[in-house]
């Protein structure tokens, strides 16, 4: 029977894995980390599938490659508003599939042990010096070279949030959804910089200190991996990113974006958004329309209504709950302009829960 706990007290934060008194240690393992939040512990893979399809939201469907095996299955997670992560220790090949509704990118980590890791076409061994990074829609086949001591970190990143800090580089959302090459080489230096920008995550979520358990600040070091996977993995928009931000208002707009990021749940004007950016309403106007090809209040309405949506499918919350706490103030208009967007009415998008 699976053991459930999240999270786990009365254990110490964290240990190194396979470090007892004067052994050494890989110089790129990652630490053995999330040990006070145990999810699953069993003997029967089915209870690691379950417990995955449950951390990640549903935004994967998870399958045996090659029939169940058994062994021991252990799964540590925490999932937060845009972004979960997980420890897997298990022998098990699976199958991981994207599931709809949810646009997810996805970075496997080694930290012992190596997996035989397909995305369609490609293949990688993933270990301590190799990640993987999987795209919203893609899946991926994940196989442990050897039957003990594999254990590898699964991150889950929401796909508005990539968006969004590409937005936040160049000045102008992508025109195309960005894809990611597959390997990711962890031992060059900005390979480096994305584990332990991702061992600070995780160090900060095993210290116990409550100020790491605000979502404001962890969004803001998910914001940093983010960006520096942006920067250290070639993509479809790698280019954009060689090239700089073309010229005209990048700073503005930055700021803009910036200011309406963090006041999302507010009332945000045209005014307050021209204050933020130190320039006229007329000339920030200008300056969204050039970049990103719509006018400030307009990307205001779109990504309120796209964090309405992430939390129509992750929560249980009623839908008007919801979009008051994203600052809806007229559940009618709310209602069309999410059809207009979504080509779908709310309560169609909260039916598939």
């Amino acid at each position: 029977m699976a053991e459930t706990l999240t999270p786990e007290s009365g254990r110490p934060p964290h240990t190194l894995h396979g470090t007892a008194a004067g052994a050494p240690r890989e110089v790129n393992a990652v630490p053995e980390p999330l040990r006070t939040y145990l999810i699953s512990k069993s003997r029967n893979p089915v209870d690691l599938l379950n417990a995955a399809t449950l951390l990640f939201g549903g935004s994967v469907a998870t399958s045996p490659l090659d029939g169940l095996c058994g062994g021991d299955h252990e799964l540590r997670g925490v999932a937060a508003h845009d972004f979960a992560v997980g420890y897997f220790a298990s022998p098990l090949d699976v199958r991981v599939a994207s599931a709809e509704g949810r646009r997810s990118y996805f970075v496997n980590i080694g930290v012992s042990g190596a997996i035989s890791a397909a995305r369609g076409s490609l293949r990688a061994t993933l270990d301590t010096s190799t990640a993987g990074v999987v795209n919203p829609g893609d899946s991926q086949e994940l196989r442990p070279v050897r039957a003990r001591g594999t254990r590898f970190l699964g991150l889950r990143i929401d796909a508005a949030l990539v968006d969004q800090e590409f937005s936040a580089l160049t000045g102008h959302p992508p025109l195309s959804p960005i894809r990611f090459d597959f390997a990711l080489d962890l031992a060059t230096s900005k390979g480096r910089a994305v584990r332990l920008l991702v061992r600070s995550l995780l160090e900060q979520l095993d210290s116990g200190d409550p100020l790491f358990q605000r979502s404001d600040v962890q969004r803001g070091q998910l914001r940093s991996i983010v960006t520096a996977l942006l920067l250290a993995q070639p993509h479809s928009h790698t280019a954009e990113l060689r090239d700089g931000p073309p010229p005209g208002h990048p700073r503005a707009v930055r700021a803009a974006l910036a200011f309406i990021e963090a006041n999302l749940t507010e009332h945000i004007s045209l005014s307050d958004i021209a204050q933020a950016a130190h320039c006229s309403p007329r000339t920030i106007s200008s300056a969204f329309r050039n970049r990103l090809g719509l006018s400030p209040l307009s990307y205001v309405r779109n990504l309120r209504l796209d964090r309405i949506r992430e939390d129509i499918l992750a929560s249980t919350d009623p839908i008007g709950t919801i979009a008051y706490r994203w600052g809806v103030s007229h559940l009618g208009r709310f209602a069309s302009a999410y059809r207009d967007r979504f080509a779908e009415l709310p309560s169609d998008t909260a039916a598939r829960r």
